[in-house]
């Protein structure tokens, strides 16, 4: 493979899944406990960095195998998030992704750079890593429940 170089900086290229349950009186979505800096011991959305050769959707699927156990192949693009200072390690691009999954058809299994993962109700969020809150408002506003 030739390697090539550009006179412009390149931003990294992330992925992050916003794993929904809903029961007939509650909706909650799975959070992981990030084990490292940046935003140490803060709940996030299981995702991670795409490694060379693999899709979006791999390493999506991947990384919420990582971090939390769980093996999906069913998710949909909800949003690309590019916003300058989002990642303080740098410029990083993130494609969101979500899915609607029965919770409990799944162990959650903690892996990986996530100390914990759990399932959070709609109504009681707690404070996010990044701009994971703005990832969340804006899926509340694009997805259907």
């Amino acid at each position: 493979m030739t390697q090539y170089s550009y006179d412009f900086p390149r931003p990294a290229l992330g992925t992050d899944v916003l794993l929904f349950s809903k029961t007939e009186f509650l909706v909650e979505i799975l959070l992981i406990e990030r084990k490292n800096e940046p935003f140490a011991d803060y709940w996030a959305f299981p995702g991670g960095f795409v490694e060379e050769g693999e899709s979006c959707e791999e390493a999506v699927i991947r990384e919420l195998k990582e971090e939390t156990g769980i093996i999906i192949h069913d998710i949909a693009q909800l949003q690309t998030f590019s916003k300058p200072y989002r990642d303080p390690r740098g410029w990083v691009v993130t494609v969101a992704f979500w899915s609607m999954v029965d919770k409990s058809k799944f162990s959650l299994i903690a892996g990986d750079d996530a100390k914990n993962a759990k399932w959070f109700s709609l109504n009681e969020m707690p404070k996010l890593a990044f701009d994971h809150s703005e990832i969340f408002e804006n899926a509340l506003e694009l997805i259907q429940f």
